[in-house]
């Protein structure tokens, strides 16, 4: 049987609406949290969760 786990919110660190299992690989996944209302860039493979920080790739002009 596959493991599964909630992602959790990088910024509250309260549960999301999504699971991951150990064999899911997420790439640049908008991770939306309902509770604090923001979203995040995230990767993920057997079941480790890393945020993607884009900040240098922002064109603010």
């Amino acid at each position: 049987m596959k493991k599964t786990e909630w992602i959790l919110c990088p910024f509250c660190g309260n549960k999301t609406r999504n699971q991951i299992r150990d064999d899911t690989v997420l790439l640049n996944f908008p991770l939306y949290c309902p509770k604090c209302k923001q979203e995040t860039l995230i990767e993920a493979k057997y079941l480790k969760v890393t945020v993607i920080d884009n900040r240098d790739k922002l064109n603010i002009v």
